[in-house]
C-alpha cells in the first residue's frame, strides 16, 4: 500500500514539476522577447510649440534632440533650456510608462515587477519573493 501511495505522490510531484517547468520556459521565452522590445523602444515627444523634439530609450536615456530653425528667433537661452528640459522629461515619463506596459505584458500577474517599476520599492519586490518562498510556492 505504501508503495502505491508513493507512486501516486511521485506522479503528482512530476506533474507539478512539469507544469512549473513549462511556466518557467514560457516566462524565459517572454523575457527574451521583452529584452529585445525594450532595446528597440524609442519614445519621441515634441514641445507644445513644436520647436523642440526629444527622443529617449526605454530607460529614459536621451537619444536625440532636434531643434526647429524657428527656435533661434527668440534668442532666449533660458527659455530654450527650460523647453528642452521639459520636453526630455515628458519623453522620459512616456518611456517609463511604455516600459511598464511591456513588462506587464511579459510578467506573471502579481509578480511584483510592475509595481517595482512604478514605485522603485525594493522592499515590496523582495517581500513578494519572501512571501512566495515562505508559502512554498517556489518549490514543487
Amino acid at each position: 500500500m505504501s508503495e502505491h501511495v508513493d507512486r501516486g505522490a511521485n506522479r503528482e510531484l512530476r506533474a507539478r514539476f512539469d507544469d512549473v517547468y513549462g511556466q518557467y520556459q514560457q516566462l524565459r521565452s517572454g523575457l527574451d522577447t521583452l529584452q529585445a522590445r525594450l532595446a528597440e523602444l524609442r519614445v519621441t515627444r515634441r514641445s507644445a510649440d513644436g520647436q523642440v523634439t526629444a527622443t529617449v530609450g526605454a530607460q529614459g536615456q536621451l537619444i536625440e534632440v532636434e531643434l526647429a530653425p524657428a527656435v533661434y528667433r527668440d534668442r532666449d537661452a533660458g527659455a530654450l533650456s527650460r523647453k528642452i528640459t521639459e520636453t526630455v522629461r515628458t519623453a522620459a515619463t512616456a518611456a517609463a510608462d511604455a516600459t511598464r506596459d511591456l513588462v506587464a505584458e511579459s510578467m506573471p500577474t502579481g509578480s511584483g515587477s510592475v509595481d517595482f517599476l512604478r514605485t522603485g520599492d525594493y522592499g515590496a519586490l523582495l517581500g513578494r519573493a519572501d512571501a512566495v518562498l515562505g508559502r512554498g510556492e517556489g518549490t514543487a
